[in-house]
């Protein structure tokens, strides 16, 4: 009997590993309409965007697994994804095809709870990931502008959950920190082919540091400067409680900072929800950022 229970917390523990839920910090950009848009405290909106997190959540599960039913052969070489449940053999395929079939079942039915342009979105999001798998992600510079595209995907998710609508602004800075995180990540994977020679993605091929070293940096300057032209716009500007917003923004430069300290010293930035989650600095610096916002604004 112990054995057996054993067992079962085995398959627990990888079927945990395998939905992947520290990548849950990625869909908290469903949040970000309310948040801009000042409804946040809005319980029943608050509702709406919550309900969107959790199906987008068992969605990108669904995702995650087929990337890996995918992509096995390759995460087997790999020094860290090597040990994925399905790479390192504790989930079979058959198991993990009829776990993600279940969570794109469930994730479309929550999806029906919200309004119809939910589940148009949600299709939308598993089709352009379904493409990149196989396909986008071996096409240099347009591999990494699909995964900032999704990022996007997930805002105007909250967007069309709670009816608050996006600004342009807010569109333009989310494709911009997500494509700048996209590229650092790729770094880690031409960083890693020239060190081991292990080829992760064929699309390493079509890159060099050099290029991504000036791209990175290239990005977190945009980044900046757009964060610092959107706190200083008119309609921001002119607000009585947002004349001060651009002082937000060294939390933001701080917070920049730090994770190209991860790129070029560090040589860590292969994970960004990792960093998120387990760098106190960064932490700290989201947290900063957060309440001097609310505190300006709210």
């Amino acid at each position: 009997m112990r054995i057996g229970y054993e067992s079962i917390q085995f398959d627990r523990k990888n079927i945990f590993f395998l939905l992947r839920p520290d990548q849950y910090v990625k869909n908290t950009f469903i949040f970000l309409p309310l948040f801009f848009g000042l409804k946040i405290a809005n319980f029943d909106l608050l509702l709406k965007a919550i309900l969107a997190f959790v199906t987008f959540s068992l969605i990108s599960s669904a995702v995650y697994i087929f990337n890996d039913l995918y992509d096995i052969d390759q995460d087997r070489l790999h020094p860290t994804k090597q040990h994925r449940p399905l790479a390192s053999g504790a989930i079979t395929q058959s198991q993990s095809i009829a776990l993600m079939s279940a969570l794109f079942i469930l994730g479309i039915a929550l999806s029906c709870a919200l309004p119809s342009s939910i589940t148009a979105i949600v299709l939308a999001y598993v089709a352009l990931n379904a493409l990149y798998t196989l396909y986008f992600k071996h096409l240099p510079i347009l591999d990494v502008t699909i995964v900032a595209l999704c990022f996007v995907i997930r805002i105007f998710t909250g967007s069309s959950a709670t009816g608050v609508p996006l600004s342009e602004w807010i569109i333009v800075m989310t494709f911009l920190l997500a494509l700048f995180l996209a590229l650092a990540k790729r770094r880690d994977d031409v960083r890693l082919f020239a060190d081991t020679g292990n080829k992760m993605r064929r699309v390493v091929d079509s890159y060099s540091l050099q290029f991504l070293d000036i791209s990175i940096a290239s990005m977190a300057s945009v980044v900046i400067v757009a964060y610092i032209v959107y706190t200083t716009s008119a309609p921001v500007a002119e607000d009585n409680q947002g004349r001060h917003l651009y002082l937000t923004s060294i939390f933001v430069i701080l917070g920049i900072l730090r994770y190209l300290q991860f790129v070029f010293v560090l040589h860590d930035a292969g994970n960004p929800t990792k960093i998120v989650l387990k760098d106190r600095f960064m932490q700290s610096t989201i947290l900063c950022w957060g309440l001097s916002f609310v505190f300006m604004l709210y």
